[in-house]
């Protein structure tokens, strides 16, 4: 990837404001399974970045955004990355339901809803996955019904991440009775303070609760709050899923990255690191994250629904990170059985008995890792059938 005079000007002015503005006591906070550490000065820091003009980066500057160009936007990431700034709260509304309104949105949705994702002081969360329904996406069973002027909604959604925290969560529902599969589904935007709708967080195997499940029973939104025709929400919402898997992949590989730096100087001061085993599997992690990053990079221009490269980027960082969190616990030997909490945000730090390390957050965490934002069977499927033309799998 080359990168213009231009494009180190702008890294360079993000990693100046970076260095200077990222508070010590959030560096690291709020990572895959810990989104629930600090979050109301993470809420702080995502409008102090919205104010400095870096949220949104690659929305149009007439909807509030900086028209930035994909480099910049993977510049972006990749700086905010290496400064250990603290997850950002505001993700769901800025990476996957403002391009989805800019894209197929109304002028009146667009006017109502994307200034205030851009200024993050409305959050959102993503109504997809129900018990039914997780991978097999197409199988949803929320339904929506018109009564006057407003829809009306009920079932249940699960694995909906920062749900206990937003204002408006993204639905699809089915709103054709009677209607099957992929037909009848209409992707709604629905207001989450209201009698209608309750939230229940799931503990996970990390002791904490970044997921949830939401219940709508009788919940309402406005007839005008469907995004496009009713009864396409199918294709919107494979729209919103190619939008998941963008640029921000770069970033997460900075992350990836620092994880694995870490991890080898932990093997170089214990006895791990004199196991060939373990020296053979440090080095397949780096070439495996060398591969993926030139992939993402080689892919990163394709357009929404252009073809399986978020699929097989999807297979490829899930598994790599499983197994990264495994090679940690090997690397960390029978000290990975025992409990110890760390302190500050370092991988390698020390704490009190009792808790669990990073490192033992990262295995069982990553356990999830190739099951949400879509199975590694279903993106196999997909990869298959997509691009190899193999015969789809008959349904029983």
């Amino acid at each position: 990837m080359q990168f213009s005079h231009d494009d180190d000007e702008f890294r360079g002015q993000v990693a100046d404001w970076l260095a200077a503005n990222v508070p010590a006591e959030l560096r690291g906070a709020g990572g895959p399974g810990r989104e629930h550490e600090a979050f109301p000065e993470r809420l702080a820091w995502n409008r102090r970045l919205a104010a400095a003009g870096l949220t949104c980066l690659g929305w149009p500057a007439a909807y509030g955004g900086r028209d930035a160009t994909l480099m910049q936007q993977v510049i972006f990431y990749e700086e905010y990355a290496r400064s250990g700034a603290p997850a950002r709260v505001a993700v769901v509304g800025e990476e996957l339901l403002g391009p989805t309104l800019i894209a197929f949105g109304t002028r009146e949705q667009k006017e109502r809803f994307l200034p205030p994702v851009a200024a993050v002081e409305e959050l959102w969360c993503q109504g997809y996955s129900e018990p039914g329904a997780g991978s097999d996406l197409a199988s949803v069973a929320t339904t929506a019904t018109p009564d006057g002027d407003e829809w009306v909604i009920t079932g249940q959604k699960v694995w909906t991440s920062l749900a206990q925290w937003a204002d408006w969560c993204f639905v699809l529902a089915r709103t054709e009775p009677g209607s099957r599969r992929s037909h009848g589904l209409s992707y709604l935007l629905v207001p989450m303070d209201q009698p209608g709708v309750t939230v229940r967080p799931i503990r996970q195997l990390t002791g904490t609760s970044e997921f949830n499940e939401v219940f709508f029973d009788g919940a309402r939104t406005d007839r005008a709050n469907v995004v496009g025709e009713p009864g396409d929400g199918w294709r919107i919402a494979k729209a919103t899923l190619e939008f998941e898997r963008g640029v921000g992949m770069l970033g997460q590989q900075v992350g990836f990255r620092r994880e694995l730096d870490e991890l080898i100087e932990l093997a170089r001061r214990t006895e791990a690191g004199d196991d060939p085993l373990i020296r053979d599997r440090i080095a397949r992690a780096w070439v495996g994250l060398e591969v993926i990053r030139a992939y993402a990079l080689a892919t990163l221009a394709a357009p929404p629904g252009a073809g399986v490269e978020a699929s097989v980027l999807k297979v490829l960082w899930s598994r790599w990170h499983q197994a990264l969190g495994e090679l940690a616990m090997d690397v960390r030997g029978a000290a990975s059985m025992t409990g110890t909490s760390m302190t500050g945000t370092s991988m390698t730090g020390t704490g009190t008995e009792g808790e669990l390390d990073l490192w033992q957050q990262l295995f069982l965490f990553g356990r999830a890792e190739t099951i949400y934002g879509g199975s590694d069977e279903i993106q196999r499927n997909i990869i298959a059938t997509r691009a190899l033309g193999l015969p789809r799998q008959a349904r029983g």
